[in-house]
């Protein structure tokens, strides 16, 4: 049931982009509660594309201290500058020490969050996780919008980020894109490390069959990603590069986010920009190698979820310990190409 309410609330919000994705269920499920209620959200500079079209977030404020650094002064000087936003309650979804002092020293009254890192003592509401009771990130993150239970919400609403069609035709005009053809889009990067990352020659492999069946490709990622993207383009035919762009390293994640919303299917491995497109209702893709989707599964019934079934995964590593990483090169691409078959309707007429 909801409540009439003048919360004023404050989330201390999480440093991944696939994190920062789900706490939208999050803001979604204290909308429910509280309708009324005006939510801001504290998280890097980098977030503010996202919180954007969050349409549950009234305002974002930038943390400008360094992801990993303490500086506790800082934080108490900062938390200090919050005390003319009067804020009603604090919801702290990292699980260090740190992400709690802010709301401490902003003098919330309402602070909850998750037990862990000695932080009990910066909380009014400090709850013990049950891993078992509550698998998914999604699940733990909704939950603080609630009284607290031993049970996860029943209804925890999917993430929904909005696009903006102007947002679209200029991303769109930026980087001379078409779409008449049909858009398969790939993520082939994953800020995690090497063992979440699909070889690139299987990538070329399902972008071959699309292209030669009248696809366009168009590749996404950050700088980071611009040398397997190029990688992945030099493997394809003159002919068939025609057909495929590289953007990695080229496109805020704003564009990034804009140009994401009209491609027809997104091929991803386990990434920030996987969660972007199911939580901008695209049919998914989804790689998984050295981790697992028990956790942080893609939020929308369009998706199809990928792995391997050898021993030794998921090993949650950032390098294949073995060396051979089969838990991606025996994903084979036949079965990528079976996935988006599966996810796509028939070629429009």
């Amino acid at each position: 049931m909801t409540q009439k309410s003048q919360e004023n609330i404050l989330v201390v919000g999480p440093a991944w982009v696939g994190d920062m994705v789900m706490a939208q269920s999050l803001f979604m499920c204290l909308k429910e509660q509280y309708p009324d209620c005006r939510i801001s959200v504290l998280a890097p500079d980098w977030t503010r594309p996202l919180l954007e079209r969050m349409p549950e977030v009234e305002k974002g404020i930038s943390l400008q201290m360094g992801h990993g650094d303490l500086e506790l002064g800082k934080r108490r000087a900062f938390g200090k500058s919050l005390l003319g936003e009067h804020f009603t309650t604090a919801i702290v979804l990292p699980n260090s020490f740190k992400s709690a002092l802010i709301p401490f020293h902003a003098g919330i009254k309402k602070r909850i969050a998750w037990k862990g890192e000695w932080r009990n003592l910066l909380l009014s509401d400090c709850r013990r996780l049950d891993k078992n009771a509550f698998p998914l990130m999604v699940q733990r993150f909704a939950a603080l919008a609630y009284p607290r239970s031993n049970e996860p919400p029943d209804q925890i609403p999917k993430p929904r980020l909005q696009s903006d069609p102007q947002n679209v035709a200029e991303a769109l005009v930026t980087f001379n894109l078409e779409v008449e053809d049909r858009i398969l889009a790939i993520c082939p990067g994953a800020e995690f490390g090497v063992a979440k990352q699909w070889p690139a020659e299987h990538f070329v492999a399902t972008c071959k069959t699309k292209i030669d069946e009248g696809w366009q490709v168009w590749i996404f990622g950050s700088e980071k990603d611009a040398e397997v993207a190029d990688e992945i383009l030099q493997m394809l035919a003159e002919e068939q590069r025609q057909k495929c762009v590289s953007l990695a390293g080229k496109t805020s994640l704003a564009q990034a986010i804009d140009l994401l919303s009209v491609a027809e299917v997104v091929v991803s491995n386990d990434s920030g920009l996987m969660h972007i497109a199911a939580a901008l209702d695209k049919p998914v893709v989804a790689l998984y190698g050295s981790t697992s989707p028990d956790f942080t599964p893609p939020l929308s019934r369009k998706s199809k979820l990928l792995f391997t079934d050898i021993d030794c995964r998921p090993c949650f590593q950032r390098e294949c310990p073995l060396e051979h990483k089969r838990c991606l090169t025996e994903l084979e691409p036949i079965r990528v190409a079976a996935a988006i078959t599966e996810l796509t309707p028939a070629a429009r007429s």
